[in-house]
């Protein structure tokens, strides 16, 4: 286990939820479907229709919503703000291991998604981590206005 794992965990405060979706460009969408029906699918169609640029990562498809899939974080070109998480949560501490190889800024691990050694990991490696959250929903409770604040 990580030094200093005592197993509690907060999500930060919604001023600092509200920082990151004001502050990220690049969101990396791991287990990003194909299928317009999956919850994958449709945060990232949401998040793109809202000034982010998504990059999929699924070694299973080619692309999805007009974007390259990379078939693991450590095959994207540039920089990566966040890594967002919709993979079973045995793959979560291998998905950490990956984004604080390709230094992201933040772990965010979708509704259902809970792994405090993951996130006490990525924290002791300096990543901000939401866990159990719905980037979708923080960004609508957050940002009503519709687009993402410049």
């Amino acid at each position: 286990m990580p030094e200093g794992f005592d197993g509690a965990f907060e999500n930060p405060r919604e001023d600092a939820v509200r920082a990151i979706l004001s502050d990220a460009r690049v969101i990396a969408v791991v287990g990003l479907s194909g299928n317009p029906e999956r919850d994958s699918h449709q945060v990232a169609a949401y998040l793109q229709e809202h000034g982010y640029r998504i990059i999929p990562v699924n070694p299973n498809v080619d692309v999805v919503l007009g974007e390259q899939a990379r078939p693991s974080l450590e095959d994207i070109p540039g920089r990566v703000d966040v890594v967002d998480i919709f993979r079973r949560v045995s793959a979560v501490l291998e998905i950490v291991d990956a984004a604080i190889h390709i230094r992201a800024k933040v772990i965010w691990m979708q509704d259902g998604i809970i792994h405090h050694e993951a996130a006490a990991k990525a924290r002791a490696a300096g990543l901000q981590v939401v866990m159990d959250k719905c980037m979708m929903r923080e960004h609508r409770a957050g940002f009503a206005t519709g687009q993402r604040p410049d």
